[in-house]
C-alpha cells in the first residue's frame, strides 16, 4: 500500500470518528432538551396534584365557615369561582392565575376566624384549617421545584445550541409559577 492511500485512509478513519462523535453530541443534546421538557411537565404535575388538593379542602372548609359566617356571601362566591376557574384552565398560565387568585381568596376566608371567636374553637375547623395549611406547605415547595425546572430548560434554550436542538425537539419556552405582585410585598405593620 502506498503512503497516498495510508494517509487516505487515515484522514477518512478520523473523518468517521469525528462525524460519530458530533451525530453522539447532537443525539445528546436533543435528548437533553426532551429530558428537560419532561422534566418541567412532572414537575407542574406534582403542582397540580397539590392545587388539587388544595381544591378538594375547600369546600369542606366554606362549608364549615358558613355555619358561622352566613353574611359572607360574597366570599364564598369568590371562592366558588375561583375554584371554577381553575379547573377551567386550559394552559399553564391560566392555571396559576386562577391559583394565585385563590390564594387572595382563601387568606381572607382563614381571616374570618379572627372576627368569629366560636370559629377558632371548632375542631373541624381548626382539623381543615391544618390540613390547608400543610398543603400550603406542599405547593410552595413544588412550586419550587417546578420553577428550578422551568430554569433549567430556558436557560438550555438561550444558549446557542440549545435554541437549535430545543426548536428541533419542539421544546417551548416555559411558564414560571410566580407570585402575584400583591402577595409579593412586605406587609405593612401599623399600631
Amino acid at each position: 500500500m502506498s503512503n497516498g492511500v495510508k494517509t487516505s485512509l487515515i484522514v477518512l478513519g478520523i473523518l468517521v470518528i469525528v462525524l460519530i462523535g458530533m451525530v453522539s453530541w447532537g443525539v445528546g443534546q436533543y435528548n437533553s432538551a426532551i429530558t428537560m421538557d419532561e422534566n418541567v411537565k412532572a414537575r407542574w404535575a406534582q403542582v397540580e396534584n397539590q392545587l388539587k388538593r388544595r381544591y378538594d379542602l375547600i369546600p369542606n372548609l366554606v362549608a364549615t365557615v358558613k355555619g358561622y359566617a352566613k353574611h359572607e356571601k360574597e366570599l364564598f362566591e369568590n371562592i366558588a369561582e375561583a375554584r371554577t376557574k381553575y379547573f377551567q384552565a386550559n394552559s399553564v398560565k391560566d392555571k396559576i392565575g386562577a391559583s394565585n387568585r385563590l390564594e387572595g381568596v382563601l387568606s381572607r376566608l382563614l381571616m374570618l376566624r379572627e372576627q368569629y371567636p366560636q370559629l377558632k374553637a371548632n375542631e373541624s375547623f381548626l382539623k381543615l384549617q391544618d390540613s390547608l395549611e400543610g398543603t400550603e406547605n406542599r405547593i410552595a415547595v413544588e412550586r419550587k421545584r417546578y420553577n428550578d425546572a422551568v430554569r433549567a430548560l430556558n436557560t438550555y434554550r438561550r444558549t446557542v445550541f440549545g435554541r437549535f436542538f430545543a426548536a428541533l425537539a419542539g421544546v417551548e419556552k416555559a411558564e414560571y409559577y410566580e407570585i402575584p405582585k400583591g402577595q409579593a410585598e412586605t406587609p405593612k405593620v401599623k399600631f
